[in-house]
Parts: C-alpha cells; structure tokens; sequence
C-alpha cells in the first residue's frame, strides 16, 4: 500500500505530496518520478502509434467520391484500349482499287490490308455501283485471299498490283503500335493497383503511361499512311486509288481518348483539385 506525505523545502515552505514508492506528485496533480517516466514512456508509444495510423491513412486512403472519379477515367482508358486492340488486330487500314474496267472482264480485283495481312478479293463487275468508277468496297461479297506478311520473318516485302511495299515502315508502323499496347497494359496495372492498395502515387505512372500509348498510336499512323504513300508510288503501272478504312478511324479515335484519359488521371493524381482553386477567385473577383 502506498503512504503519501507532505514535502518541504528548505525554507519550510510545502512543496507538495509525495508517495513512499519514490514518486513525487507535482502541485498540478501529476506523479513525478520512476512511475512517472514509466507512464510517459507507455504514453508515448502510444502516441507514436495513432500518429503513424492517422498519416497513413490521410496520406494513402482516397475517399469514395475520389475512387469513383478513377474508376470513370479508368472506363474512358479502356474504351481507348478496346478500340486499339480492334484497329490493330484487323486488316482494313487502307483499301486499294483500280478502275473496275481496267481488266476488261466480268470481275475486278480490289486489296485491302493492315499491319500484319493483306487481303486480295475478286467482286463482280455487275454488283458495284454503277456510278463508282473504281473496284469496290471491300465489303462487297466475293473470293477472298489473305496471306500475312512476311516483314517480320523472312524479311520479304510483298506485292501487290505490281506495287512494292517499303518493310522499314511497315514495321515501324507495327513496333509502335505494339509498344503502345504494352504501356496500355502497364497502365491498366497501375490503376488497378491504385483502386486496390488505396495509394493515390500510382496515377502518376498510370497517366504518364496512358498519354505516351495515345501518342504512339497515332505516331503509328502517321508512319503507316508514309508507308502507303512509298507503296503508290514505286510502280505507275496499275493506277490505284486507294482509301484509308474503319480500322484506321478506331485506332485514331483510340489515341484521342487515350491521351484524354492519361490527362484526367493527371489531373485526378493532383494534391488538390484545379477547380477549387479557380472558382474561389472568380466568386471573389465577382
């Protein structure tokens, strides 16, 4: 049991109780002493702990209305990565197509082709548009005959119409837009790993990589479309006139969204919101 008892100093003035165990208690109430170094050291850890507790969660945790916002910037990227993946894996990039007089018969042959195919089909004469002067489209009915090319493993370029393609960009066009996929899967991992773990960081990547997989496949293109120029123009004997088809539109519609989608997740990874900033001092100014 504890006794406590009255301290005086050398004036005889009382100081303040004591407790027989080796603590003193302070005028204020507080024990001083061995017992109190241990509370304090007990409280301090303590302490230590909800502080570290309340950082890591205002420093990481998003709120809903936060995580709503990502995860509707995450449906525009996919949006963008489907129609990649949609113009990338089809081959109506460019349509080509001589006079449908030009063979003198009852047929005509029309081409078309992406970045790993081309595909050569024979219509009927009588089925096109009376007032079209060229074979075509493409998507008219008739015997078709696609090969791949062969840029990528023997080396060989590929003819058609008398016309040679230039390999150089052709793969080009094709590293690019792979490349671009490859940064739209790093950026879906990203995100995905935000929406997961709770930590705002991984926007930062997930835009960066967002907006370079949107510029790439619109570099890839650009470079395509140089290609079929090259390919036009290394023989004049079949005049050609050539159209560039959807796929070419989704995968230049796909690398719009996807840089918008890399900007809003730019935005969304700001420490604060640039509308806040921007509406307070127009209601101040006004």
């Amino acid at each position: 049991m504890w006794s406590t008892f009255m301290v005086t100093d050398e004036e005889g003035r009382t100081v303040g109780p004591a407790v027989s165990g080796g603590a003193m208690i302070a005028p204020g109430g507080a024990p001083q002493g061995p017992a109190a170094l241990t509370g304090m050291m007990t409280g301090r850890s303590t302490f230590g702990g909800n502080k570290r507790r309340r950082k890591t969660s205002t420093g990481h945790a998003m709120s809903e209305a936060q995580e709503g916002k990502i995860k509707l910037a995450f449906f525009v990227a996919i949006v963008g990565v489907v129609l990649t993946v949609l113009g990338v894996g089809t081959e109506f990039w460019v349509e080509l197509s001589p006079s449908k007089s030009f063979y003198n018969n009852q047929t005509c042959l029309t081409a078309h082709y992406g970045l790993w195919k081309g595909c050569t089909k024979s219509l009927w004469v009588s089925e096109i548009d009376p007032n079209r002067e060229s074979c075509g489209p493409a998507e008219l009915p008739g015997a078709s005959n696609c090969t791949y090319f062969k840029f990528f493993t023997t080396g060989e370029n590929a003819v058609l119409f008398q016309k040679t393609t230039r390999k150089n960009l052709n793969v080009a066009a094709a590293m690019l837009a792979l490349f671009s996929l490859f940064l739209m899967v790093m950026g879906a991992i990203c995100i995905t790993m935000a929406l997961s773990k709770d930590i705002i960081f991984f926007l930062k990547p997930a835009s960066v990589c967002f907006i370079m997989s949107g510029v790439l496949v619109l570099l890839s293109l650009i470079v395509f479309h140089q290609s079929v120029l090259a390919f036009l123009a290394s023989d004049h004997t079949v005049p050609l006139q050539h159209n560039l088809s959807w796929s070419v539109s989704c995968v230049g519609c796909a690398g719009v969204v996807l840089i918008v989608g890399g900007i809003l997740f730019l935005l969304l990874a700001l420490p604060y919101s640039p509308w806040q900033r921007c509406l307070p001092q127009k209601n101040s100014s006004s």
